[in-house]
């Protein structure tokens, strides 16, 4: 029993695996939980292991995860004093949490009005640049009468990017001004919401490096882990690891403290990442996610620190206190101690079905350093309509060495049958030279030459995902 919980009962509005790593939280600190779900989720794992369970919609997000009035009622029918959103969704909706605190449920995560601050990306280089952290040539607000200016000033190549929303999503690579005006006249390419983009200098050569801060309501802040999450496809990560190889002391001390500086700037207290792009000996900033990342596990594996449940406390008003007792059990409170790799399982869609596929048998990894987080089981159903995310498998060894031999064996043990997986791209990367030597950059996914026939046919597989990419993080 613990006694010390803030609250008695939390709705998790998410689903899939996010949704049932939040209820297992809960479940260990003796919080009950109310689980929401669409109809085509009634037979998800986080349905059947929550305490409370409501249907909240029809399949499509708008419809049920991202029906607010929906989950505000599902809140106040089943008595939840706060909401945990997880990632995606709504979990950067700074409406939600205000509607939420008019109701005097707790949103789990920063309050609205800093929400609002840090969701905007353009707002957020403000801000960065306001404190001295150095962010890539860029623009300000604009429009059609000074886009092709701004580009201009810029140079190219350069990136159109959505001022809202994460993973990639609406990013659009510009490489000479005939191009930036094919984009601008394509019909698919609404310029009537300009004013929602903003431009970024494309950076070459570069490590997507990002940083870990819990921070409470007091000013205290701390930063309990650096990853690297260089290895994306079509933007999106698929590996990631902490702590970064080859990022020398220095560098990283640059980023700790840029990190602490833009918390306290955007008043952000919360479990929240900081992402940078580092190339050579400089560093810049792109971006915030003030909310849990997928790949909070592998600062997990490395620091023994349960990250849902300290956002769970600081977003109840409590101190952050990462000396108590609650942690004398676990040496691992470095970051240094030891290496952690995570790789992230996605399924293809199949559209004329309207599923990727039914489950058929399930094989999940164990042996020791070894940790699967995933919301499947034989038989059920993978919708399509949803994040392609279907589990992952994360490895902590005593250095990077044991870590990556790790997740060889770890991949080579799962089996998901009944839809078709990345799980062979994910080996051939892992298992690539230029990986083991830490040599890869943020372009290396995209232009790695598979090794084998399967590999390559997965390869062409996950770049048909884009239908489920705005739910992707």
């Amino acid at each position: 029993m613990n006694e010390n919980s803030p609250y008695k009962r939390i709705l998790v509005a998410n689903r899939g695996e996010i949704a049932l790593r939040i209820i297992r939280t809960c479940r260990e600190n003796d919080i009950e939980t109310i689980a929401v779900y669409s109809r085509e989720d009634s037979g998800s794992a986080h349905v059947e292991f929550a305490d409370n369970a409501c249907c909240i919609g029809e399949g499509h997000p708008s419809a049920s995860y991202m029906n607010i009035p929906s989950i505000i009622s599902a809140a106040l029918l089943f008595g939840a004093e706060a909401v945990h959103p997880g990632y995606g969704f709504l979990a950067e909706d700074d409406r939600f949490a205000k509607i939420l605190r008019a109701h005097g449920i707790s949103f789990i995560g920063p309050e609205a009005d800093a929400l609002l601050l840090a969701k905007d990306k353009l707002i957020s280089r403000k801000t960065a640049l306001s404190v001295n952290v150095p962010v890539l040539p860029g623009s300000e607000e604009i429009s059609a009468s000074n886009f092709l200016d701004e580009a201009e000033k810029i140079g190219y190549p350069l990136v159109i990017k959505p001022r809202v929303g994460g993973a990639g999503r609406g990013i659009i690579e510009v490489w000479s001004k005939e191009e930036l005006l094919s984009v601008l006249t394509n019909p698919a390419f609404d310029t009537d919401v300009l004013g929602s983009y903003y431009l970024e200098r494309k950076l070459g050569k570069a490590r997507h490096i990002e940083a870990q801060v819990l921070a409470d309501r007091f000013g205290v802040a701390k930063v309990i882990g650096i990853r690297d999450c260089s290895i994306q496809k079509g933007r999106q990560k698929i590996i990631e690891e902490s702590p970064p190889a080859h990022l020398g002391k220095t560098m990283r001390k640059r980023i700790e403290d840029a990190s602490l500086e833009l918390c306290s700037s955007m008043g952000l207290s919360t479990a929240v990442t900081f992402e940078f792009l580092v190339s050579g000996n400089d560093f810049f900033f792109i971006e915030v996610n003030p909310r849990i990342q997928v790949e909070h596990t592998v600062t997990e594996m490395l620091t023994g620190i349960d990250i849902v449940w300290e956002q769970i406390k600081l977003s109840a008003g409590e101190r952050l206190d990462l000396a108590g007792e609650e942690y004398l059990y676990d040496k691992r409170q470095n970051y240094d101690d030891g290496h952690a790799i995570q790789a992230r399982i996605y399924v293809e869609p199949d559209f004329s079905s309207g599923s990727c596929g039914l489950i058929g048998s399930l094989r999940i990894p164990g042996g020791p350093g070894v940790r699967f987080d995933t919301h499947l089981y034989p038989g059920c159903a993978v919708p399509y309509l949803y994040d392609p995310l279907v589990a992952k498998v994360i490895a902590w060894g005593s250095n990077r060495v044991e870590a990556i031999r790790r997740m060889r064996r770890a991949l080579e043990e799962v089996r998901i049958e009944g839809v078709m997986t990345n799980i062979e791209v994910l080996k051939g990367i892992v298992e690539s030279k230029e990986f083991r030597h830490a040599k890869h950059d943020i372009g290396f996914a995209e232009e790695f030459n598979f090794c084998s026939k399967e590999a390559g046919e997965q390869k062409e597989a996950i770049k048909g995902m884009k239908a489920c990419e705005m739910f992707s993080v």
